[in-house]
């Protein structure tokens, strides 16, 4: 069970971190999601042919693309299988999407190195044990806020939100609104889709 006191006690840190943090999340051109437990809330459906079904939330998605219409890189990494996760990505038009991941640090060193983008321009969110090792390698860790106690703990800032329940879209504005350019989209909408 997740510690009510800790999530307030960060939650009040994170609004005061936001804020201190606003020149490190203008630098963020690469954004790294993990898959089950950030982009969905992290249970897998299984049905009787053996077929896995996963539910993503059209909210996260359209965060997604706004963050892609403003020229930041989106990538899933997923230690999980296929299937699902990569037929969300192709949805969404990420700009890179690799699942079967057994270890998440050497994964994002490469991916930095095939974008040549530093530490300073990633941003990665996460919510279970395999992906504290990624710490090192970004400027700001978050976390939705069903995230282990453990990445809780190691995180730079905890989302308001649950992971599959709009933590991703929450992220998005935050970032966007720190850039100066939501308000944009506030006033005139979207005409895509948000799927």
């Amino acid at each position: 069970m997740i510690n009510s006191s800790l999530i307030l006690k960060k939650s009040i840190f994170n609004n005061l971190k936001w804020l201190k943090l606003k020149s490190k999340i203008n630098k963020i051109k690469l954004l790294v999601l993990d898959v089950d437990g950030v982009l969905t809330d992290g249970k897998l459906y299984i049905d009787s042919k053996g077929s896995l079904m996963k539910s993503f939330n059209v909210k996260d998605g359209l965060g997604i693309k706004l963050l892609r219409e403003n020229n930041i890189k989106i990538v899933f990494f997923s230690g999980g299988s296929g299937g699902a996760t990569e037929k969300r990505a192709e949805t969404l038009k990420i700009d890179f999407c690799q699942v079967g991941i057994k270890n998440k640090f050497i994964a994002l060193s490469n991916l930095q190195k095939k974008f040549s983008l530093t530490k300073e321009e990633t941003a990665y969110v996460g919510d279970d044990l395999n992906d504290i090792p990624v710490k090192k390698l970004v400027n700001i860790f978050f976390a939705p806020s069903d995230a282990s106690k453990y990445v809780l703990k190691a995180c730079d800032l905890i989302l308001k939100n649950r992971g599959g329940k709009g933590a991703i879209r929450e992220l998005s504005e935050k970032i966007l609104n720190s850039k100066g350019v939501f308000s944009d989209f506030k006033k005139k909408g979207w005409l895509e889709s948000n799927e």
